[in-house]
């Protein structure tokens, strides 16, 4: 069963948001920097093992950062909160906007 939650990070202000597999591990994942929610990363895990197998890793990490290793639940001090799907995929969807339209406007 797919959950959606989300933590607080206060030592970096980051928001950490999660679509999570039934044993917790991290399946897709938002980073939004406080203040003002700037999109630090939207990675995807089925993404990024393509992009391992493409050879295109760097690419990707580079454009949307990569998923936590760790399940959500090995993690110390952070509680997470749950949140709907739809909650989520609105968040998700922001952040990729943010990042492929910043990754546009790099100079090649």
């Amino acid at each position: 069963m797919t959950r959606w939650a989300r933590c607080f990070w206060g030592e970096e202000a980051v928001w950490f948001y999660f679509e999570l597999d039934t044993d917790g591990h991290v399946i897709r994942q938002v980073e939004l920097q406080e203040p003002g929610s700037k999109a630090l990363a939207a990675a995807s895990l089925a993404e990024w093992q393509e992009a391992q197998r493409d050879g295109r890793l760097a690419e990707y990490e580079g454009v949307y950062g990569l998923t936590a290793e760790l399940p959500i639940s090995e993690w110390e001090g952070h509680d997470p909160q749950w949140l709907s799907a739809n909650e989520f995929h609105v968040v998700w969807s922001t952040a990729r906007r943010q990042l492929q339209d910043r990754q546009r406007r790099r100079p090649s």
